[in-house]
């Protein structure tokens, strides 16, 4: 070990710059969610949790977009079919459960 280093021509910041559409951040998960991505991971035999998180984040938005698609496209072929909407009012909500 030396006993003294030269840092003038060190740069501040990561040593591994960010992938291409990736950004660093800083979030705070529960330690149950954080330990089940890292067993997940443990058990397949390695891995990246933080990528695993990514992976499950993705599924659910891309879920979510999907169910709403797939409920508008749904409500239009109805509508179509029967020239009318299928969304029942309050009022008809109520006088259905009676």
């Amino acid at each position: 070990m030396k006993r003294e280093y030269d840092f003038s021509k060190g740069k501040r910041g990561a040593v591994i710059p960010v992938e291409p559409g990736k950004t660093r951040v800083t979030i705070r998960i529960d330690t149950r969610v954080l330990d089940y991505f890292r067993r997940l991971v443990n058990e397949a035999g390695g891995g990246n949790y933080q990528t695993l998180i990514n992976d499950a984040l993705r599924e659910y938005i891309e879920g979510s977009r999907l169910e709403t698609v797939v409920r508008e496209a749904v409500r239009k072929e109805f509508k179509a079919a029967t020239g009318k909407s299928r969304r029942r009012t309050h009022v008809q909500r109520s006088a259905a459960s009676a």
